[in-house]
């Protein structure tokens, strides 16, 4: 089996305070999946980085593309589809 590099196998100690009842609900689950508080918290901690992150889309376009959005979303609706959803039943 292949070693870890130093920096894949060094941590650091993170240091949270959090109420009692958010403690035992994280000891709950973490139970219920068959993990330790830590590796839990971990794992949640770092989903929610990453979707953080990947929720921040940078679009890059010259300047007459950009224009072009910016003049197709001033138009009005419509078009058979548009026409379609606003004859459709409301649910209310």
């Amino acid at each position: 089996m292949a070693s870890k590099s130093a920096n894949e196998s060094q941590t650091r100690a993170v240091n949270l305070r959090v109420r009692e009842d958010v403690r035992g609900l994280i000891d709950r689950a973490a139970k219920a999946h068959g993990k330790t508080r830590s590796d839990f918290m971990i794992d949640a901690a770092r989903r929610a980085a990453e979707d953080a992150l990947l929720d921040q889309t940078l679009v890059r376009v010259d300047s007459d593309s950009f224009a072009h959005y910016l003049a197709v979303l001033d138009q009005p609706p419509g078009g058979e589809g548009f026409d379609r959803l606003m004859k459709a039943p409301k649910p209310w």
